[in-house]
């Protein structure tokens, strides 16, 4: 259920949203749902659930129900190569653009296209997790794997849903994520570009976490969503004889 102080409504394109000294606003809808006419003035742009939560000072959190990924630096996105050039790869990071990993990032060090293959390293169709390092909408973003938990995927399944969903997977302070990966016992890697990647114990629970995602996706704007989750992953669990039971 939604906390007393928390008023939730569907905002439709075109809605304004203004601002006082008492009252900001938050949320992945930033950038991808809001369009900010001036300091204190917000335009919707994609149908947007909107919480309202009364505390000392007004929050107003924006989650687009609706639209593509539209990157962000430091954003950590999971991709699939899409070309190999001689010294980069063209990436599908589920966006308008296409991103660019350079060789050199990926191998930590110079690269040299007359001496070495770059397909030896990443071929298309490999998945990778990187950050995005640099966009500016003038040119295509640009990808680095130079950091802890980035590079190449090497087991696990992809799942993809609306980019603007990911947010309730993640949850407020990671509630909803928390629940899945203790309940399911998989480990979730979630880009904020619509790919989930899941390793798993076994196919019975992967099974259960795509089941929950594709929940999570169709049922986003709706409240309670992580005590029903919860309740869903442990009736499929019973129903597959994984447990008797579980309050």
């Amino acid at each position: 259920m939604l906390s007393s102080s928390i008023q939730r409504t569907i905002r439709l394109p075109g809605d304004q949203i203004v601002l006082d000294k008492n009252v900001s606003v938050e949320g992945t809808g930033i950038g991808v749902s809001l369009y900010k006419l001036n300091e204190s003035t917000y335009i919707v742009t994609t149908i947007s659930l909107q919480d309202i939560e009364e505390n000392e000072k007004k929050k107003i959190r924006i989650i687009p129900l609706k639209g593509r990924y539209m990157p962000k630096e430091g954003d950590i996105v999971i991709g699939i190569v899409y070309d190999v050039t001689l010294s980069s790869w063209l990436i599908d990071i589920k966006s308008p653009y296409l991103a660019t990993l350079n060789a050199s990032d990926y191998i930590g060090k110079p690269f040299n296209p007359a001496t070495d293959n770059i397909r030896k390293y990443l071929d298309v169709g490999d998945v990778i997790i990187a950050k995005v390092a640099q966009f500016d909408r003038t040119r295509q973003p640009v990808l680095t794997v130079q950091d802890k938990g980035l590079g190449k995927v090497i087991n696990g399944s992809l799942v993809e849903i609306e980019p603007s969903k990911i947010g309730r997977v993640i949850g407020k302070k990671r509630s909803m994520l928390s629940m899945l990966m203790e309940q399911t016992k998989c480990d979730f890697v979630v880009g904020v570009n619509g790919r989930v990647l899941l390793r798993c114990p076994d196919a019975e629970l992967e099974y259960i976490a795509i089941l929950a995602l594709k929940k999570i996706e169709v049922e986003a704007h709706t409240a309670g969503l992580t005590e029903r989750i919860k309740e869903f992953i442990i009736n499929e669990k019973v129903k597959r004889g994984l447990i008797k039971y579980e309050s």
